[in-house]
């Protein structure tokens, strides 16, 4: 397996998984997720790669074969009168297609978000992750992520 920036010719690969990770959200969230929607359209993926704002990695097998990918921005914070400065880096999308979990791709990509924070000096990464979501939340605790805050909702 090997860890690489996100390039054009990946779009398709990226779009498939996009749709798998939208459709769980779907399933359990029709009231915020469209089903047979994805996060980003063909455009969108193809911008976000050409730009420096947010980085796409995505984790190959021995064939080139995308398997997962992570979606990460700068969201560094000047501070103000009561708060420090913060560089963080923010994982905006993690997904590793269904046919390679289990695979410890998400494991990778993760670690090597890592490596690219800590050379970049940046001094955490944060996530969200959705409360249905309980193997996702289990994964990012194994990870050593921990709640930072909590978003609460009241259905109407």
């Amino acid at each position: 397996m090997a860890v690489r920036r996100a390039e054009i010719k990946d779009i398709p690969r990226l779009e498939e998984i996009l749709y798998q990770v939208h459709d769980v959200h779907a399933k359990v969230r029709p009231d915020l997720f469209i089903p047979g929607k994805k996060k980003y359209t063909a455009d969108e993926l193809e911008a976000i790669i050409g730009s420096d704002d947010t980085v796409i990695f995505v984790c190959t097998n021995d064939e080139g074969l995308v398997m997962g990918y992570v979606f990460c921005m700068d969201k560094t914070y000047a501070g103000n009168h009561s708060t420090n400065s913060d560089k963080m880096l923010y994982i905006d999308d993690l997904c590793v297609d269904e046919k390679f979990r289990g695979h410890h791709v998400g494991r990778i990509l993760c670690e090597y978000v890592k490596e690219y924070a800590s050379e970049r000096g940046y001094q955490r990464i944060t996530l969200n992750v959705w409360e249905f979501n309980k193997s996702a939340r289990a994964f990012y605790d194994a990870l050593g992520f921990e709640p930072l805050k909590t978003v609460m909702e009241m259905r109407l």
